[in-house]
């Protein structure tokens, strides 16, 4: 079975990071279904916000204060998350978020908000923004987010109960939640490699210093009280007042840089160090670390303390926010360059080109639609985890698809299909009488597939990422009427259980690597999305499931088995249960220590 595939990356993916392209909907009804709002079945957990905006929500523009829409989204958010956890609630923390349209005085902001899934003491939130003219019954996508929350309570440890996903969407979200909790623990160890090995080109010395603007004109020291109405029942201030107050210094210290009134575009993903209660005093310090063509980025620093004579100050948070400045026409304008002072200053200036890299790396690679990319993306150090992230997000949500309707059953082998988005996509599945973990190991091992796979001629371990993730040079054989031999580069992903139900997951998908370019020998193959699941059934029993969407050069080829004209995939198929059935008290030394 070669790794072709489709990609259902777009659907699921712009659930982590926001839908980067706003939607005007031309009834309140077709937004209406997209907030939730209708009858039928409705999620436990599912809390709605409805605010109409009014002047003292706004900027000097007249639009809504995203520190007032940070706040009402924490808020929300924490209502859900604590309508599952039946207690109080803390952000942990925010992932990315882009905002893709402004909101004006006079209309409403609408915010649900829901659980995806909850794990042990933690749960993610997944957040839904969007605004409506009351007048010409337009809405518009704002912005989607996800939060990470923490239970807690003072005399006991929380143990959360398990989300029930129910619709195809939950389903997908509870599925691929796991991924994304893996990134998130990953982030800061991820951006700090990055960072250190990332070579970075800048301008520094060319540039024309009479035109740059010292980057110290732009920082900003601002110190909040933090009192009663700023904090929940227990006395810990809300993670969205501390995010508003961030929007707030951030903002100044733009608008000293650019002496106009800058929008906010983006605020990457973000922790929560510790807490903080009534009676903190907050410090928050922002400067704008590096200016681009049209637009900068500005850092913010939260520290805490209790009393004016504590000289140690609690490390709250720290987030970069990317502002643009829009002209008459909604355009963004062309900003002045920045002149970092020596030392730290230089550090953040050249570490804010790094970021920006990586930032645009991670919106390509998980929120850019099938037909506005190539179906094997470049691989390099600064897009990896994410690229790793899509691989097994991408399986998790075709998996997660409850329109497979079956197609044949031989021998307990039974094949699905999948119409959908134009793609074919196929889904093997069979019982076998091995370990869940001893058939995850040995399948894992690419360079033993065409031990049972004669799709698969020869394989070669380019890279050993790291423990989870390889890359194989595959050539397979010729087939039909193909003239020559088929090549790929392809990432294999896999992963563990993250809790009892979810199954093991080897996910595949093409890569570009300058070290192995096409050549005129093969003729390069592409796989988005493939792979299997291994779910365990009982002691030695695992249901074994393949999953491949079918890429135009390979339709004939699925087609004819589908239609029961060949029976190449169930051949395929019994030789990989008989590979597993021979090997299961074989295992390499190697695959024991993964």
């Amino acid at each position: 079975m070669i790794q072709n595939v489709g990609n259902h990356l777009r659907r699921g993916i712009a659930s982590v990071f926001s839908n980067r392209t706003s939607r005007k909907s031309s009834s309140r009804a077709e937004t209406a279904g997209a907030m939730g709002d209708g009858g039928g079945y409705r999620n436990p957990t599912e809390v709605q916000m409805s605010q109409l905006v009014l002047p003292c929500h706004t900027n000097q523009r007249g639009e809504l204060s995203v520190g007032q829409l940070l706040k009402w989204i924490d808020t929300t958010a924490c209502l859900s998350a604590e309508r599952h956890a039946g207690c109080p609630c803390v952000t942990a923390s925010m992932d990315d978020i882009y905002f893709e349209h402004t909101i004006s005085v006079g209309q409403v902001v609408n915010i649900k908000a829901k659980v995806n899934r909850a794990f042990n003491s933690s749960m993610e939130v997944g957040i839904q923004v969007a605004s409506e003219d009351l007048c010409s019954e337009k809405q518009w996508t704002v912005c989607k987010a996800l939060a990470t929350f923490v239970a807690h309570r003072e005399l006991s440890k929380v143990k959360l109960k398990q989300t029930t996903p129910r619709t195809e969407e939950e389903k997908t979200e509870h599925s691929v939640a796991a991924e994304r909790r893996r990134m998130r623990l990953l982030y800061a160890d991820t951006m700090k490699d990055l960072l250190a090995n990332c070579v970075i080109q800048d301008d520094l010395e060319s540039r024309d210093c009479s035109c740059m603007v010292p980057a110290e004109k732009t920082r900003v020291e601002s110190v909040e009280l933090v009192l009663p109405p700023h904090a929940n029942h227990q006395g810990n201030t809300f993670g969205g007042q501390i995010m508003a107050w961030m929007e707030n210094v951030a903002t100044i210290a733009a608008s000293r840089l650019c002496r106009a009134h800058p929008t906010l575009k983006a605020i990457e993903m973000f922790h929560f160090r510790g807490p903080s209660q009534v009676g903190d005093r907050l410090v928050l310090k922002a400067i704008v670390n590096n200016a681009f063509k049209h637009s900068m980025e500005v850092g913010v620093c939260v520290e805490a303390y209790r009393q004016e004579a504590e000289s140690h100050r609690r490390h709250i948070n720290s987030a970069f926010m990317t502002f643009v400045v829009l002209d008459a026409d909604d355009q963004p304008r062309t900003l002045p360059w920045i002149r970092p002072q020596p030392g730290d200053g230089e550090r953040r200036y050249r570490e804010a080109s790094a970021r920006k890299k990586i930032r645009l790396d991670r919106k390509y690679i998980v929120s850019c639609k099938q037909t506005e990319m190539p179906l094997s993306v470049p691989w390099d150090p600064s897009n990896q985890v994410y690229l790793s992230y899509n691989n097994v997000s991408s399986l998790k949500m075709l998996v997660a698809k409850d329109n497979w309707v079956l197609s044949s059953e031989i021998n307990q082998v039974r094949l699905y299909t999948l119409e959908e988005d134009k793609f074919l996509s196929f889904h093997m599945e069979m019982l076998v009488h091995v370990d869940a973990t001893q058939a995850f190991l040995l399948l894992s091992d690419l360079l033993r597939r065409p031990e049972w796979d004669k799709h698969y001629r020869s394989v070669e371990l380019v890279q050993q990422v790291d423990e989870d993730d390889a890359i194989y040079h595959v050539i397979s054989p010729v087939l039909g009427g193909d003239a020559k031999p088929q090549d790929f580069v392809i990432l294999a992903s896999r992963r563990r259980p993250c809790d009892n139900g979810d199954p093991y997951v080897i996910a595949l998908r093409s890569v570009t690597l300058p070290t192995h370019p096409e050549t005129p020998a093969y003729r390069r193959g592409e796989t988005l999305c493939s792979g299997f699941c291994f779910w365990r059934e009982g002691d030695q029993l695992t249901k074994v499931s393949y999953y491949n969407q079918a890429t135009p050069g390979f339709l004939n080829y699925v087609t004819t088995n589908v239609a029961g004209l060949s029976s190449e995939f169930y051949t395929t198929f019994k030789a990989c249960e008989q590979f597993l059935l021979d090997n299961r008290s074989d295992l390499a030394p190697s695959l024991q220590t993964l």
